[in-house]
């Protein structure tokens, strides 16, 4: 047992070193939305509540399909980093820019020329869905500064860099609340907006955000070795296809979790507004905790990104490993945390006393799939960074949407459990990822342990 600790010790700081502030930043993205629902929750009600939940669930999807793209550059960056081809790396930055640009912009317009009409044919509480809709406008908006902080946000944690985009998370995060509260109840002359407040509040921060983030990279010292090649006129085909190569499938693999979950939500609505509203308390406080297991998923992948770009498979095992032990200890404690305090914990969101009873009952459920939840964000993060992400992707697809969601639908609908037994379903998903990913982990790493890796970077 010593000697276990002793072989994993120094991989357990750096670790925990890197790992920690993309924790806090990642942490930032879900306080966002958290902040929303216990704003929404305690001063416009019960069916706005639900009407968060509702845009949640749709909007997470662009949301992540934009966030994948952009995890696309964080592997590349740290491999040529590990090589040290300075060079590359702000070739990389600039296309990845021009790309989460771009895809900010095109996900905004499917929600406002798709989503938009697709909301009112879901089979949901028409008061719910006519509140919802000005808010998701506001938050698909959001989306495009979102991502351009998120570029400089990757391109700085993969060269290690990763405390800035904490500082900024947390001050935005700040800012949101503060004008989210101002602007719903109506503070200081303003009119009170309700849930468009707490829209308009992201839409600032995130703005705000973006270019703090933008000016830090671009006229910080620390970077000026990377920069010296980024500029829009090196935006070019081949390395938008290498960051698309792992930016895509990243993507997609988040889309099908997220979808999962999203499906899930219009499935609970089916049944009835309170059971809705108990989903997005619950899942507002699990989405927390995911949220910082893909804060350490980040530090893995960055630290797997160098060990793999220098060929040193060894510790690149030995530090993922690392990884699995932090997230399942940090994830256990957290399952304690629900377990115990299932009936305060909802009071941060809500008021009501229906509500609350339900997702008293789900966060125990969300107890038993944190471990798994954990260990299946850490994988994907460890293969990231290795570069194998076409693989994980089909592992993503086949637990969420032909294990999770149809067992989900058939425990909770087909057998009457309700929203308990979506719940379920969802959980057996996250197990069958979570196990499926250590395999492909365990076998790839294995078969790179002795080989020499090629560089893809272009000179």
């Amino acid at each position: 047992m010593i000697s276990n600790f002793l072989k994993y010790k120094p991989y357990y700081s750096e670790s925990l070193k890197l790992a920690i502030p993309v924790v806090i930043s990642q942490l930032g993205h879900t306080l966002v939305q958290m902040s929303d629902s216990i704003i929404v929750g305690h001063f416009a009600g019960t069916v706005s509540l639900a009407a968060v939940s509702l845009v949640n669930s749709l909007f997470m999807v662009p949301l992540v399909i934009g966030m994948g793209i952009s995890y696309g550059l964080t592997p590349l960056v740290a491999q040529n980093n590990g090589r040290r081809n300075f060079k590359e790396c702000g070739l990389l930055l600039s296309n990845s820019l021009f790309l989460n640009m771009l895809s900010g912009i095109l996900l905004f317009a499917g929600i406002y020329f798709g989503t938009m009409l697709l909301i009112s044919h879901l089979d949901q509480s028409p008061q719910v869905v006519e509140t919802a809709k000005p808010y998701l406008l506001l938050m698909s908006l959001s989306l495009i500064p979102l991502l351009i902080f998120n570029t400089f946000k990757q391109f700085a944690e993969g060269l290690g860099f990763t405390k800035q985009a904490m500082l900024i998370s947390i001050w935005g995060n700040i800012i949101n609340i503060c004008l989210g509260v101002t602007f719903v109840k109506g503070l200081f002359g303003i009119h009170p907006m309700g849930i468009k407040g707490v829209g308009y509040s992201t839409l600032i921060d995130r703005s705000i955000m973006a270019i703090v983030m933008a000016v830090y990279v671009l006229r910080s010292p620390i970077f000026k070795e990377y920069l010296k090649s980024f500029a829009i006129r090196n935006i070019d085909r081949v390395r938008g296809i290498q960051i698309m190569k792992i930016g895509a499938p990243v993507a997609m693999q988040y889309t099908f979790e997220v979808s999962a979950f999203g499906g899930a939500a219009i499935l609970v609505g089916t049944i009835g507004l309170v059971q809705q509203a108990a989903h997005q308390v619950a899942i507002s406080l699990a989405s927390m905790t995911y949220m910082m297991a893909s804060g350490i998923s980040a530090g893995a992948a960055i630290k797997s990104g160098n060990y793999f770009g220098s060929s040193n498979h060894k510790s690149l095992r030995l530090s993922a490993i690392s990884n699995y032990h932090i997230v399942l200890v940090f994830m256990a404690v957290t399952a304690l945390i629900f377990t115990l305090g299932r009936h305060l914990l909802p009071w941060i969101i809500t008021s009501d006393e229906n509500v609350i009873f339900i997702a008293a009952q789900l966060l125990i459920i969300a107890a038993f799939f944190q471990l798994f939840d954990g260990a299946q964000v850490v994988g994907l993060g460890v293969l990231r960074g290795m570069g194998d992400v076409n693989i994980p992707t089909v592992i993503t697809f086949l637990a969420y949407w032909v294990i999770g969601l149809p067992v989900g639908y058939i425990l909770g609908i087909y057998f009457h459990l309700g929203v308990n037994g979506v719940w379920y379903g969802l959980t057996l998903g996250l197990a069958t990822a979570s196990v499926l990913l250590f395999i492909r982990f365990h076998i790839i790493s294995k078969k790179h342990r002795d080989k020499t890796i090629p560089i893809f970077a272009k000179d």
